[in-house]
């Protein structure tokens, strides 16, 4: 029980910041993106795509090997792992929303274009992108704990959830409830998140 909690703090902390990471670089690159289109559009979308295509674990191995295994990297590489994402669902979104009337209507008042972006813009865009960010919480967990898994998480004697995984495996066929009660509680805290995003996304889909 002690090691859940202490594992809960790394799978909760990259859970939660790289999520976040991921949002503030798709609403940095996917706003100006969406609302200017033309080459803005073209350069970042080309990049989104080139980092897309990488493969994700080859990308963090690197990343790893490079800035060393600690809560602090695995957070960010997993944060500009799917910041790629996020900037392809704040573009989409902003284009959407920068078709509508009050927009036109904003810039006849003679806002300028950040006044747009922040005011107008982003307000819409907010709701949805968090229920998206809520659902990337889980895949962001469930990354963590394969890292942990495979000896690339947080080093020992530092607990997380798939370092438990790992731990438990050689024990499964006499001791399966080593590995088993980790797997649950990540099971649970993953299905909780991603009910709630969803309860989220169907409440702005609805509205």
């Amino acid at each position: 029980m002690a090691r859940l909690l202490f594992g809960a703090r790394t799978s909760l902390t990259v859970g939660i910041c790289a999520p976040l990471l991921g949002l503030g670089v798709g609403l940095l690159l996917g706003m100006p993106s969406g609302f200017y289109r033309g080459w803005t559009e073209r350069v970042i979308m080309t990049c989104a795509d080139l980092i897309l295509a990488f493969p994700g674990l080859i990308f963090l191995l690197v990343f790893t090997s490079i800035f060393g295994p600690r809560l602090t990297t695995i957070t960010l590489g997993l944060g500009l792992l799917i910041s790629p994402r996020f900037v392809r669902v704040v573009r989409a979104n902003t284009i959407r929303f920068s078709e509508r009337d009050f927009i036109q209507a904003a810039r006849i008042s003679g806002a300028g274009d950040i006044a747009i972006l922040f005011r107008e813009i982003l307000p819409n865009i907010l709701g949805p992108l968090m229920a998206y960010t809520l659902v990337v919480a889980g895949f962001v967990m469930i990354a963590e704990g394969g890292l942990g898994f495979l000896g690339l998480s947080v080093p020992s004697p530092t607990p997380s959830w798939g370092g438990m995984i790992a731990a438990g495996r050689d024990a499964l066929e006499q001791a399966p409830h080593v590995a088993m009660i980790p797997i649950t509680v990540m099971f649970l805290t993953v299905l909780s998140v991603n009910l709630v995003g969803d309860r989220i996304r169907g409440h702005y889909d609805g509205a």
